[in-house]
């Protein structure tokens, strides 16, 4: 049964994620989470014709990895929720026009990690899927293609830039049973601050990550501390800090937040400027850092918080402002379900 409270969703039988898979390239396989992800490649094309279809592989081998580790076969998915950066999220649809399974597509930018999590958990709690895959992806080269520049053409990055991961995350989703329990879902509301700067995405998806954390925190009648960490993805150094001053300014004093993008690179080692970005990002570290952490117990209850910045090629040459958006979904280790009944 699921309860509304506001703007979140409460599971009163938590759905699970009953297992998942992470997948990176060459940079990811050089930073502090290597160990971290099921399966690296230090060829960025990984054996494919484009940067673009590398990353469909990209996807479709974290989908196949973490059917795997379920012991599941593809025929036994109820359902895919996917999404990436590239146009019209063709990474997605490459990827499962070979797996075959039931898909609907979604687009939220970095966010998309959290909004496939929030809408399978909600869709397994009510019975309407078994087993469901959520899942993302990002590739540096195709983004940059698509958002900034040719690779060739050597752009000088700024301070506040992002470096997009070369990655991909899945989970299966179960409506019960063994796995890490997702306690709540917050969908979150478009926020636009007038950031313009493409190479300022922390900026302008700090704000979004605050509204939505405090939606939550007034929904549940929760408190920062209540939480062994306060996750987002992907703010990057610069919006770290931007949501922490957002949350002070409302008397919130934030301890525990880790961003993904601050912990997927070294930052000051791999030249990403101020962190990691893309669908991939938080994806992956989800897959590889947390959700590991969860099952064994290190921490047992913690808010992953996804941020997605929702401008286009066309409306930044149009010089529109950057919309932006975040979703929460809270999760729980098995030891801390039992806990709780």
């Amino acid at each position: 049964m699921t309860q509304r409270c506001g703007d979140t969703l409460l599971f009163r039988t938590p759905p699970v994620i009953a297992a998942q898979a992470a997948v990176g390239g060459k940079k990811e396989g050089e930073g502090p989470l290597a160990a971290a992800f099921d399966e690296l490649s230090s060829d960025n094309r990984f054996g494919q014709s484009s940067w673009e279809a590398a990353e469909k592989y990209l996807q479709l081998r974290a989908a196949r990895l973490c059917l795997k580790k379920a012991q599941i076969p593809e025929k036994e998915v109820s359902l895919v929720l996917a999404g990436d950066l590239q146009a019209q999220c063709t990474a997605s649809n490459y990827a499962l026009r070979a797996l075959g399974i039931p898909y609907a597509g979604l687009f939220g930018a970095c966010s998309t990690m959290a909004e496939a999590l929030g809408l399978g958990a909600a869709l397994c709690s009510a019975g309407m899927a078994d087993g469901l895959l959520a899942m993302s992806s990002s590739h540096f080269c195709a983004a940059e293609r698509q958002f900034r520049t040719p690779l060739s053409y050597g752009a000088v990055r700024t301070p506040t830039a992002q470096w997009t991961a070369t990655a991909a995350g899945a989970c299966l989703l179960r409506p019960a049973g063994p796995g890490v329990g997702i306690r709540a879902v917050t969908f979150g509301r478009v926020q636009d601050y007038q950031i313009k700067d493409i190479n300022n995405m922390g900026a302008a998806m700090a704000p979004a990550a605050a509204a939505t954390l405090l939606h939550y925190l007034r929904d549940t009648h929760s408190e920062p501390q209540d939480f062994d960490a306060i996750y987002t993805g992907d703010l990057g150094h610069v919006g770290s800090q931007l949501l922490r001053d957002l949350l002070t300014a409302e008397g919130l004093l934030l301890k525990n937040h880790v961003d993904c993008g601050c912990i997927l690179y070294d930052a000051a080692e791999q030249t990403v400027k101020s962190g990691g970005s893309g669908p991939g990002c938080c994806a992956s570290v989800l897959c590889g850092h947390i959700l590991p952490r969860l099952d064994k117990g290190t921490q047992k209850r913690v808010l992953f918080i996804a941020t997605g910045a929702l401008m286009s090629q066309t409306t930044f040459l149009q010089k529109e402002s950057i919309p932006a958006i975040a979703h929460l979904v809270e999760l729980r280790s098995p030891q801390q379900k039992e806990e709780n009944g």
